[in-house]
């Protein structure tokens, strides 16, 4: 075991929150006998291992379904007009308070998550994170050489960029919109704008993919740089041998991906026990090994430096309110500016 691990492990066995379920909650969960997850997470990244451990741990059944936020949305509020409601557990970026606000989800913090910092808890009890993404800049190292990289948002003004860099246009937090907003929540709103303003004659190509997707077209040199990528991207795929590398911008953008029971869940014991689990050390530590960025304190990322306590940057964290509320806005000004 490396020492990094060691220490991970002795930190979850100290945590003063860390606890077993409670026994009555296994038993009707057991009793149940199976939960349904809809899930915005990489089935084959996280999903399914997550799913196949609960399953060993419990004796309890996960039945998954991978989809995106709007997909997602849809279908449990037509399950639910529908009277027929299938989804236990919900998780993702925008779609759990996008239910929230039509009352499909059910009150309920895990006594494992009350450990965590308030801004990964629900104010009003109805969700808790379970991991978060950062937005920064990603570039190619082949393509622009290391120390000559933009450090600042105001470095991207520089004449040398025009014509250089790219952006997924898609609405979302990892896009175009989603850096329009933070910089607007970082400059405020006169000073962003007039930032913003500079910023599109610049000439920042729009591409019509996801930000993975972007990211692989700078690892394959079509762009040398790619603005508000999810900065663990560049590193999974730099361990790989791609030249890629992210940027420590600040503040950069967090944004929480959240659990909720639903409403009404067909199996509401299963589906508070498994949310328990997700936010356990065990589970916290699954998501770590799956290369995603832990909300659990004790319990650091696969590369320290990812996190901004141990990476030494700042961000400002997203609420998925904030994000739902946000995006439409920042769509608008994407589009006003830069298309």
């Amino acid at each position: 075991m490396s020492m990094l691990r060691m220490i991970a492990a002795l930190a979850m066995l100290a945590a003063p929150g860390a606890r077993a379920a409670d026994v009555g909650l296994i038993a009707a969960a057991k009793k149940e006998g199976a939960v349904t997850w809809y899930t915005t997470q990489i089935i084959n990244q996280f999903a399914r291992p997550a799913a196949e451990l609960f399953e060993k741990k419990y004796g309890v059944k996960v039945n998954y379904v991978r989809s995106d936020t709007g997909e997602m949305v849809i279908r449990v509020m037509n399950e639910a007009k529908a009277g027929r409601l299938q989804a236990d557990v919900i998780d993702g970026t925008s779609s759990v308070p996008a239910l929230k606000r039509e009352g499909l989800t059910a009150k309920f913090i895990p006594e494992n998550a009350r450990r965590f910092p308030a801004q990964f808890i629900d104010a009003e009890g109805e969700w808790v994170a379970g991991n978060f993404y950062v937005h920064q800049p990603i570039f190619n190292t082949d393509l622009v050489k290391k120390g000559t990289e933009p450090r600042r948002y105001e470095d991207l003004l520089d004449p040398k960029w025009k014509g250089r860099m790219s952006w997924s246009s898609l609405t979302s937090s990892s896009s175009a919109p989603g850096f329009v907003g933070i910089v607007l929540m970082h400059m405020g709103e006169q000073k962003g704008m007039d930032y913003l303003r500079k910023l599109s004659a610049q000439n920042i190509t729009p591409v019509n993919f996801a930000a993975r997707q972007v990211v692989d077209q700078v690892m394959a040199g079509e762009y040398p740089l790619t603005l508000q990528a999810f900065h663990h991207h560049a590193v999974i795929s730099g361990g790989k041998g791609a030249p890629v590398q992210w940027i420590p911008f600040e503040p950069a953008m967090a944004v929480l991906s959240v659990i909720a029971v639903t409403r009404n869940a067909p199996h509401p014991n299963a589906a508070r026990l498994f949310t328990e689990f997700l936010v356990s050390p065990e589970g916290q530590q699954l998501y770590r090994d799956s290369d995603y960025i832990p909300v659990d304190p004790a319990i650091p990322a696969r590369d320290p430096k990812l996190k901004p306590e141990t990476g030494g940057f700042q961000v400002i964290y997203l609420t998925p309110e904030q994000l739902l509320d946000g995006l439409p806005k920042w769509g608008g000004v994407f589009k006003q500016l830069f298309k």
